[in-house]
């Protein structure tokens, strides 16, 4: 019999899920919307309504070890979902004791940006790394920290928000009320600020002159930037300014082997990994120089949060 974990990667919009063996296959996987059930446990019933039915599709005999979640503001101690803004449960919700009513199996949670870096451990690039971090560039910035091979959770469970360091005093609104977090400048929506923060101050021709905020995408600004668009490159240039220079200190902080960047902003390959390369050994003590490789995650964008979340389970049984 094949023995299984369940990965759930719970958004703002769907969760996903699938069953992953421990090679690294998803036997299969899929999707609910987070949104359709307003209270926590109809959701919940959907979910495992919907996981239990894909189980039984499965032409072999499986054995699901545990259930592994990946949420926004998932606390891996207390197994809660805790003040997350883009989700519709409000406050501190406990998740793993409310979905435990619903299965007799090990469980765990933690959020989004530490499951992909126990992803990147576990199936990714990462295996025979101690020390690493790993970013996440999509709608926000998220990240995870590894330790002398553990996760860095700290004393409750929230360590590693890199994205919400302050690097410009004063400046860019962020979601969280607070000025100036790296986030609002390093992820999808923080680029698409900079071009037109650009666009402004320039009378440089562009593609997007004619391209509203709410049209642009950071796809269209790697796409116009490999083109040779200068605005485009003058905002990748300045991301990878922000961004290395946050890692430069971050560096100090845990002396890692590899920085992984993972998400949509990463899949621009050299054009975010050049100049953060560049600028975070420009900020660097000498001591940290040309030792720390950044790298693109060996994640694949598809089901990678929840080959991530399966991975929390094979980590924390010890399989």
């Amino acid at each position: 019999m094949k023995e299984v974990a369940v990965g759930i990667d719970i958004g703002g919009t769907f969760t996903k899920y699938g069953i992953v063996d421990k090679e690294g296959n998803c036997l299969i996987n899929g999707s609910i919307s987070t949104t359709r059930e307003k209270e926590l446990d109809g959701f919940l019933k959907v979910l495992k309504s919907t996981i239990d039915k894909a189980a039984t599709s499965i032409k072999e005999a499986i054995e699901i070890k545990g259930i592994g979640a990946g949420a926004p503001n998932g606390n891996f101690y207390k197994g809660t979902i805790e003040y997350a803004p883009n989700l519709s449960w409000k406050g501190i919700v406990p998740f793993i004791d409310e979905f435990k009513k619903h299965y007799d199996l090990p469980m765990f949670l933690t959020n989004d940006a530490n499951a992909a870096a126990i992803g990147e451990m576990v199936y990714g690039s990462a295996k025979h790394m101690k020390n690493f971090i790993i970013i996440t560039l999509g709608t926000g910035l998220g990240s995870g920290l590894v330790v002398n091979g553990e996760l860095v959770y700290g004393h409750d469970g929230f360590a590693g928000e890199l994205g919400h360091l302050t690097i410009v005093p004063g400046g860019r609104m962020c979601a969280t009320g607070r000025r100036g977090s790296m986030e609002t400048y390093v992820s999808a929506p923080g680029i698409r600020r900079t071009v037109f923060e650009l666009l402004a101050d320039s009378l440089e021709e562009s593609e997007f002159r004619d391209v509203t905020f709410n049209q642009l995408t950071a796809k269209m600004i790697s796409d116009a930037a490999k083109k040779g668009d200068k605005i485009a490159l003058q905002a990748f240039e300045l991301t990878g300014k922000y961004l290395g220079e946050a890692l430069a200190d971050t560096v100090a902080h845990t002396s890692p082997e590899a920085i992984f960047l993972f998400g949509g902003l990463a899949n621009a390959g050299q054009l975010i990994i050049e100049p953060t390369k560049r600028h975070m050994e420009s900020n660097l003590l000498k001591i940290f120089q040309n030792k720390v490789k950044i790298l693109p995650s060996g994640l694949t964008e598809t089901n990678a949060a929840v080959m991530g979340a399966s991975a929390l389970v094979w980590k924390e049984l010890g399989n």
